[in-house]
């Protein structure tokens, strides 16, 4: 099943003998640390096992909001949302980013209550947002027939495009002098009395200071071979495009039966607004306590199920000597099938509350797996076991409108700057140090 297109980005022929960092993963994140790392003056080199974005960065819905948001990653997404405002004068290309505002809403008075919640969270912030009641929605949005208690709608939140985005901050880094290679995936570390100094690449050794792992949902794999435990299970989301359309809206829109957002081509991006697929693999066992208040929150949105990818996890798991092809070679791009019900479910019940939609056609299906953690807030941290080395993963379905900021952070980790934010809530320990996992905590 072809996944979206990407802007291509032909990768660099000669690998470097040696960098400052090496960031592994070429997605959104790991981009946005090899530019901000370039910016600064470190060489970089971005080692991408597939082709740059192709995997969840590209895949996702495209929404950057700061609303409905984990008050702990709050700081970050502020931090975010300025970097999004430049980012595409700072490239030089377009992202896609526009600010469109984003509207949740609600079929309850329970949920319009939580809404209520997130509003004043955020005026904490001193950001504005509005609860509507269901007459000022009807007033707004005068085609929608769905019936509602309200919604929550904050106009400074946004919307950028995944399929421009990795690709023109990759590009950007390398404009400031960082080597993006393609087709090169990272085996493991090489180590010296302990700490980083190399990785060995499927082309050779790169000779480095320091390592960032932005792997997504390999990064477990990856990390398990030097004792690092990353507790990340993966699930399984379906989207589909449009061809353009007229007469729909500015604003990226949810509710339980569809989430849509306009796309920069005219048409939109459309998913179920609660429903995904989980496979059960060998790590659901092994993780499943840690997970448990997650499932109490949304497992009438899970629909889990046992397939092939539970083998293909055993496999992708086991440990090969560096000196021959790892998993991540043989699985350049990952690209599961999407959801035919759930996505053709989520554009019949779109064009039965709104008529612009019925004459909307499908362009293309995919799917995309994202890397959740237990408490669905990321890690960004360096592992205490081997000095040099960083993660950065587990976004939880939030990385694509966070990473600006999250490469930020990574940078000022590895360069030893006082970071943007406190970067305590995203450290590792917390899945052992005997913290409790929380979901979504209520701001004190």
């Amino acid at each position: 099943m072809p996944g979206p297109y990407v802007t291509p980005v032909t990768g660099d022929e000669t690998l470097p003998r040696r960098v400052d960092v090496v960031v592994i993963g070429g997605g959104i994140v790991g981009a946005s640390t090899a530019l901000e790392l370039a910016e600064r003056g470190h060489s970089v080199a971005l080692c991408e096992k597939g082709g740059i974005a192709c995997e969840q960065s590209s895949r996702n819905w495209g929404w950057v909001r700061l609303s409905r948001r984990d008050i702990r990653e709050m700081p970050l997404m502020l931090e975010a949302s300025r970097i999004w405002d430049g980012l595409a004068k700072r490239t030089g290309r377009e992202t896609g980013y526009r600010q469109t505002g984003i509207v949740f809403t609600t079929a309850s008075e329970s949920a319009q209550a939580q809404n209520a919640k997130y509003r004043n969270q955020l005026q904490e912030f001193q950001i504005r947002s509005q609860l509507l009641s269901a007459k000022e929605v009807k007033h707004k949005y005068p085609d929608l027939d769905l019936k509602l208690h309200g919604a929550l709608v904050t106009a400074v939140d946004g919307r950028a495009e995944p399929q421009l985005a990795g690709p023109a901050i990759a590009l950007a880094a390398r404009d400031r002098g960082a080597n993006i290679l393609v087709e090169c995936a990272v085996r493991g570390l090489e180590l010296s009395a302990g700490r980083v100094s190399g990785v060995v690449t499927e082309r050779g050794t790169i000779t480095c200071d320091a390592v960032v792992l932005a792997g997504g949902v390999w990064s477990n794999f990856f990390a398990r071979r030097y004792g690092i435990d990353i507790p990340q299970l993966n699930v399984t989301a379906s989207v589909l495009r449009t061809n353009p359309l007229e007469g729909g809206p500015e604003e990226a829109i949810w509710c339980e039966e569809f989430a849509l957002r306009k796309r920069l081509d005219g048409g939109y991006t459309i998913a179920s607004g609660h429903e995904n697929i989980v496979d059960i693999v060998p790590r659901s066992f092994k993780y499943m306590f840690r997970y448990l208040p997650a499932l109490r929150n949304d497992w009438k949105s899970l629909n889990f199920r046992i397939s092939g990818q539970f083998f293909k996890d055993i496999s992708d798991a086991k440990l090969r000597p560096l000196d021959q092809t790892s998993a991540f070679e043989y699985t350049r791009v990952l690209d599961p099938v999407p959801s035919k019900k759930l996505t053709d479910g989520a554009l019949k019940a779109l064009a039965k509350r709104w008529t612009v939609f019925s004459q909307a056609t499908i362009a293309q299906r995919w799917g995309g797996l994202i890397d959740v953690a237990p408490d669905a807030i990321p890690v960004i941290d360096e592992a205490r076991k081997i000095p040099g080395f960083f993660i950065a993963t587990g976004f939880s379905g939030h990385g694509f409108g966070i990473a600006p900021a999250a490469g930020r952070l990574m940078a000022d980790l590895v360069t030893g700057k006082s970071p943007i934010v406190d970067p305590k809530a995203f450290r590792l320990s917390r899945f052992t140090d005997g913290s409790k996992i929380v979901l979504s905590p209520e701001h004190a």
